[in-house]
């Protein structure tokens, strides 16, 4: 109703104000629509230093730091990994709420959070973004892939200046990562991606991943594998979140 409301769109805030998906309370001032001046201030955006795996920042002394303790052994095959924000808080609520409660409508402010994080424009800058795929079955019970609307709040966030190709899809209905470590992880995601049929690779061109979190990285490496063969070199990976 509020995406078809189109100008009407204030006024129906007008009437009835938005609650934060933080904390509850009526939102006004914070720049967002749908988080509080409170919520939105506590939002944690990744800086450098950072890994350059995972993008997780560093803290204290790390001069000559390249990899975070967590990612050693991972062996990526992508070459750069940046997050936005730490998953936590008011940008964790961001995430529940669009994938777990059909909340498109803090699509907005997930744009606006990528555009404040200016580590993640200047790497998504003339680049193609593949959205991490969804297995068909779990996209009709969701209605969506959340990936693919967040490489949408990237392309909104960078003012058109990348785009969106999907050249993966998931053939195997995996079981749920929650809860696996790295190496079960790892284990339940053999094979299960592969190249979209007549999906081509531009030799030179520059390819983002995109996903929701990264949290071991088993997920976007797997694919990062697909399309490493397929002669995607020049690959990166961003994530809305680092949980």
């Amino acid at each position: 109703m509020r995406e078809c409301a189109g100008g009407l769109l204030p006024f129906v805030d007008l009437a009835f104000p938005p609650g934060c998906v933080s904390c509850g309370e009526l939102v006004e001032g914070s720049g967002y629509r749908h988080l509080c001046v409170a919520c939105a201030g506590k939002i944690d955006f990744v800086e450098e230093p950072a890994c350059v795996t995972c993008g997780h920042p560093f803290y204290g002394d790390v001069e000559g730091e390249r990899m975070c303790p967590h990612c050693e052994g991972m062996h990526p095959a992508y070459r750069e990994g940046r997050t936005a924000v730490l998953f936590k808080g008011a940008a964790r609520a961001l995430v529940h709420e669009l994938k777990y409660h059909r909340g498109l409508h803090v699509l907005e402010d997930i744009a606006e959070v990528f555009r404040r994080s200016e580590r993640v424009m200047t790497l998504v800058a003339d680049a193609t973004l593949i959205p991490v795929p969804l297995h068909p079955r779990k996209k009709r019970e969701r209605g969506y892939n959340q990936s693919e609307l967040l490489a949408e709040a990237l392309v909104k966030a960078s003012g058109g200046r990348a785009r969106i190709e999907a050249l993966l899809r998931r053939v195997v209905d995996t079981a749920s990562q929650t809860g696996f470590d790295r190496k079960t992880r790892r284990t339940n995601l053999k094979n299960a991606f592969a190249l979209t049929p007549g999906g081509l690779i531009t030799p030179g061109h520059h390819y983002i991943l995109v996903d929701d979190v990264f949290t071991t990285g088993s997920t976007l490496n797997s694919c990062a594998g697909v399309l490493r063969r397929a002669g995607c070199l020049n690959l990166d990976v961003v994530t809305f979140g680092h949980g």
